[in-house]
């Protein structure tokens, strides 16, 4: 079906041919060449990486190709198995490892995986740094380990608690609010890992009652792995059904957070970041970053806070690269994508959870409603779409052209095309993770959100 290497790591669907899929052949070219790109990076007599995966039905077979391809160039293996991405974010500096592997295709469906690439302070790699193992791939004859120097396989299972305890560790987190409030939680897993840390972390910051739906991580997705609010009606219901203060939806991995509000409308995975930021804001003022395809009320919050909002391109490694260059206390994805530097550069559903909560149990009387706390927020409709791509086509040639069409706008070409308007934007790029263009647009109302997005949808249709 395909195979994509981008930014993104390695990802395709499983089955098929060398190439075309992520086959157990370019599983096994692309963790060596991953290898080779460490050994330049770092001259050591013996390197050593940390592996874990999501609970998808192909994850085991995945990670043992992975380990086995690190052992037969020499390098030793931390395998903490089901596990979460900032998990093994976290992982890699705590063993002192050179680099890391997250087995996981995030949100895509059940019949896709990817090798997600670390480096040894487990962030992303840069684009850049891609590049050239792509490079290693396509040009390098790889020289294996002789027996004796074979590379070694640990297994630990350390890694929930020690994740959670880091968690609780954050000065920011309020563990006496969130369990003064005796909060009711519905939560829905997609049956991976977040069934494993989610309810486990709730405990530990004192929620008793927790209605779980879906959290057995066997890897039999439920409904489509994306938390939008088409794939969650059952928890939306669940919500409502049992009365609950709220619902947490995360996806597969565990790096976006999706929030349900007691009356079962979704509080919106835009405004996940926004009301942490919101929080961390209050007591630390700083900058904030998103990418360009997130709502605009991250800028309005952070100017109300006295700080300075920046947009990077998609993708949490330009997210992470513009957090450091602007020095930001708080930023991530509107994609429900929290990124807090205290706790490590990367986007975990983890931290937002705790962050989030906190805020909630703490803001005014520490009583009000999740529907209420949504309603102190500036209100933006976002409509997000997509096409597919067919075999040829000229994406580039398309945003060109249209940027033409819209010359007379402001017009951002930083990543794919960004246009915006006086009270609106539209943003559409090339997915990094799926064959298709994506088009996000924000507006003042949804109506006028979905207006133009099937605006530019048209237009392209008429150019292709």
């Amino acid at each position: 079906m395909t195979l994509i290497k981008s930014i993104s790591g390695i990802r395709g669907t499983i089955g098929g041919k060398k190439g075309d899929n992520l086959s157990p052949e370019d599983v096994l070219l692309y963790t060596a060449a991953y290898a080779g790109w460490l050994k330049e990076n770092k001259a050591s007599k013996k390197h050593k990486v940390v592996i874990g995966r999501d609970a998808r039905l192909s994850g085991e077979m995945v990670a043992n190709l992975v380990a086995s391809a690190f052992m037969s160039l020499g390098i030793d293996v931390v395998d903490v198995g089901l596990s979460t991405t900032p998990t093994v974010e976290l992982a890699v500096p705590m063993e002192g490892a050179d680099g890391g592997i997250i087995i996981t295709a995030s949100h895509n469906p059940a019949e896709w995986n990817a090798l997600k690439l670390l480096n040894s302070k487990g962030e992303f790699l840069s684009a850049d740094d891609g590049a050239r193992i792509i490079e290693i791939a396509e040009n390098t004859g790889f020289n294996y380990a002789q027996v004796l120097d074979l590379g070694t396989r640990t297994y630990t299972d350390s890694y929930l608690e020690r994740h959670i305890g880091h968690i609780l560790n954050i000065k920011q987190v309020d563990r006496n609010a969130i369990a003064g409030r005796k909060l009711k939680v519905v939560v829905d897993a997609v049956n991976s890992t977040g069934g494993i840390f989610v309810p486990e972390l709730l405990r530990k910051l004192g929620v008793e009652d927790i209605v779980e739906i879906y959290c057995e991580p066997s890897g039999m997705f439920p409904h489509n792995p994306e938390p939008l609010a088409k794939n969650l009606v059952e928890l939306s219901k669940k919500v409502v059904e049992t009365s609950a203060d709220l619902g947490i939806a995360v996806d597969p991995d565990v790096d976006r957070l999706v929030f349900v509000q007691e009356d079962g409308t979704l509080f919106g995975e835009e405004y996940t970041l926004v009301a942490v930021a919101d929080y961390i804001l209050s007591s630390s003022p700083g900058n904030t970053v998103s990418n360009l395809s997130s709502t605009r009320a991250l800028r309005d919050v952070t100017e109300r806070h006295g700080g300075k909002y920046t947009a990077s391109a998609v993708g949490e490694v330009n997210v992470v690269e513009m957090m450091k260059q602007n020095k930001a206390v708080i930023g991530g994805e509107g994609n429900g994508g929290v990124i807090f530097p205290e706790s490590h550069y990367g986007r975990d559903a983890l931290v937002g959870i705790a962050l989030f909560l906190s805020h909630l149990c703490s803001w005014k009387d520490g009583r009000r409603r999740m529907s209420e706390l949504k309603g102190s927020y500036p209100e933006y409709f976002m409509s997000k779409n997509k096409i597919e791509l067919r075999e040829g086509m000229d994406v580039q040639g398309i945003l060109d052209q249209l940027a033409q069409v819209y010359s007379s706008e402001t017009i951002n070409t930083v990543d794919g095309l960004k246009i915006d308007f006086k009270e609106e934007w539209v943003h559409l790029r090339k997915s990094n993770t799926e064959p298709i263009i994506r088009i996000y647009s924000e507006a003042k109302s949804q109506e006028r959100a979905d207006g133009i997005a099937l605006e530019l949808v048209n237009k392209i249709k008429s150019l292709i």
